[in-house]
């Protein structure tokens, strides 16, 4: 088999009918159950049968929401999530990927987003129908509710609607990161788009492969990794819950082992987590020679989690590939995926000097100079970046450190219901002089900051979580590592300024490690640490060092530290709790 080349204008979804055609029995989506049966059970969904229970799921949708309302996804990830979604697009209604009422810190988020897409309908799985029920019983947005599974989804014969390129396929709300989550509006022109690009770029032309995931759904990396892709190729995807890797993430190892043709996809804290949580045993036996990308992406790239991760799982004899391993970046806003350094050669990453990398240009780290070690992301995939003076909105040359600029068509249009914003976002225009064979506008503004170096991009930071201080940058990531470098029994950490009599101080919250004896936890020791390590590394002097329990620092729905709530949780009190990541 070949694979069939989508048009830029066909929408996803008319793939999933293609293949239930074309390949009615093959294998399509296969969820295991760790969670309900600690060894793990397989329920699988072949072509034919996702679409005739998308087609009759579709019918009972069409009965309680009309053309471009919203069909909200309130489940935890299964196979009926991924029926839900196909429905959705059946029935000509947009998508709305969320999660259960039950999802741990999550509960303001859900309530903000749900008021805030005013759903026509809430689809959930059988286990969830009660919280659902009782979740929309108490807003003031009331909602039809449909659970799907079981006969009710039984295929009614009546086809599915025809989706224009440029109807809103879902919205994609932000995890949380730095801001109040906003509703992305993906096109299934978009959506097209964006898995074209990541099949063109990052699957070596592979005609069968199989996807084994377990991020969340509602997460843009998870859903495109785990539905749209398999659903664009026709081939396999496996999947599992995010809870089920946090309590054993060697499930995700043993679902890649043995596989020919295998990809994944997580974000760097997962290969760190990985590095911690595993020991000899779990890595006993693997065979993860037929993995061709380890994709690495939704939050910073460290180099020496790489690196680490690599030589780990070589020296335990798994066959890994270490061309496999991928540092990618992408964002919502542009659909997911951008850049990433591909899968023909080892992870690249180069050491800028530290000073005059935070003065704005990437200039290799001499010997004795402090240095920052950044993983190439590549080149961009079937779109443009452009790095931009964000006050001047001047493009610059290869070099200089600005905020990243994506243009595609891949990227959104707007924000839902946020017009100015919107405007602000996804409407920014380069000022003169537009350097040869780049357009004008409209541009993405993505708010993280990086450089191009040898034609190849590097993101540096967020330009919101910048820490500046006496007149100096300082990139928050550089002085987490620095202090987790520096104790080892330190787990997540977290870097961030407050305002201190009219100036910006610095401030650093980290957690105790889960595998740190309580011999080791000697706050005082660790504290000066911190400090000196800080100071040494960086010229910073740190106005405060919290330490916390672990699990204490606010991560975002994708797992990633939000440095935003951690300062906002600091400035109102003493004490830093694991409260919804919601800012």
């Amino acid at each position: 088999m070949t694979l069939a080349v989508a048009r830029s204008d066909e929408p996803l979804v008319d793939r999933l009918a293609t293949w239930a055609r074309a390949r009615p029995d093959a294998p399509a989506y296969t969820f295991v159950d760790y969670l309900a049966d600690p060894a793990g059970t397989a329920r699988a969904c072949t072509w034919g049968e996702l679409h005739r229970q998308a087609t009759g799921l579709a019918e009972r949708l069409r009965r309680v929401a009309g053309p471009g309302e919203r069909v909200a996804i309130l489940a935890p990830s299964c196979l009926e999530y991924v029926v839900a979604m196909a429905a959705a697009w059946y029935a000509g209604t947009v998508a709305v990927p969320l999660f259960a009422p039950s999802l741990p810190g999550h509960a303001d988020r859900l309530v903000a987003t749900y008021e805030d897409c005013a759903p026509a309908c809430v689809v959930t799985a059988p286990a969830t129908g009660a919280e659902v029920y009782d979740f929309v019983a108490a807003r003031r947005h009331r909602a039809a509710i449909v659970v799907a599974g079981g006969d009710a989804t039984a295929d009614t014969g009546r086809s599915p609607a025809q989706a224009d390129p440029d109807d809103v396929a879902y919205l994609q709300y932000s995890s949380g990161s730095t801001r109040t989550p906003a509703g992305v509006e993906i096109t299934h022109r978009n959506l097209t788009a964006n898995a074209t690009q990541i099949c063109a770029n990052l699957t070596g032309a592979r005609p069968r492969f199989t996807g084994v995931n377990w991020l969340p759904l509602f997460h843009d990396m998870g859903l495109l990794a785990t539905v749209a892709v398999p659903m664009w190729a026709g081939t396999e995807a496996v999947f599992f819950d995010p809870a089920a890797f946090l309590m054993q993430p060697a499930r995700w190892l043993r679902l890649l082992s043995g596989r020919p043709a295998a990809y994944t996809a997580a974000p760097n804290f997962a290969y760190d987590y990985c590095l911690r949580r595993l020991g000899p045993d779990d890595l006993a036996g693997l065979d993860l020679r037929g993995v061709f990308l380890w994709l690495n992406g939704a939050e910073p790239v460290r180099p020496a989690t790489l690196e680490r991760f690599s030589d780990r799982l070589t020296a335990a004899g798994t066959g890994l590939d270490e061309n496999a391993i991928c540092p990618a970046y992408g964002l919502a806003e542009a659909t997911v995926f951008v850049a990433a350094d591909g899968i023909d050669r080892r992870p690249r990453a180069m050491s800028f000097d530290r000073d005059r990398l935070g003065a704005g240009r990437a200039v290799p780290a001499h010997a004795d100079a402090d240095r920052t070690t950044l993983a190439s992301c590549g080149r961009p995939a079937g779109q443009r970046v452009a790095i931009v003076a964000p006050e001047r909105a001047v493009a610059l040359p290869d070099g200089q450190v600005g905020e990243i600029w994506v243009q595609g068509p891949n990227v959104a249009r707007r924000y839902w219901r946020q017009p100015e914003r919107s405007a602000l976002i996804f409407d920014a225009a380069l000022a003169d002089p537009v350097p040869e064979g780049l357009p004008r506008a409209p541009w993405l503004r993505t708010g993280d900051l990086g450089v191009r170096y040898d034609g190849e991009l590097y993101v540096t930071g967020r330009l919101k979580d910048l820490l500046i201080v006496a007149g100096r940058n300082h990139y928050p990531q550089d002085v987490e590592e620095t202090a987790t470098a520096a104790c080892r029994v330190l787990g997540l950490v977290a870097a961030f300024t407050v305002p201190v009599d009219d100036q910006e101080r610095a401030v650093v919250v980290a957690e105790r490690s889960r595998s740190a004896g309580a011999e080791d936890w000697r706050p005082a020791e660790i504290t000066r640490t911190v400090r000196q390590a800080v100071w040494r590394h960086h010229d910073l002097a740190l106005h405060d060092v919290v330490l916390v329990e672990a699990g204490s620092i606010p991560r975002t729905s994708s797992g990633k530290v939000s440095r935003t709530a951690c300062q906002a949780k600091y400035r109102s009190g003493p004490s830093i709790d694991p409260g919804p990541a919601d800012e």
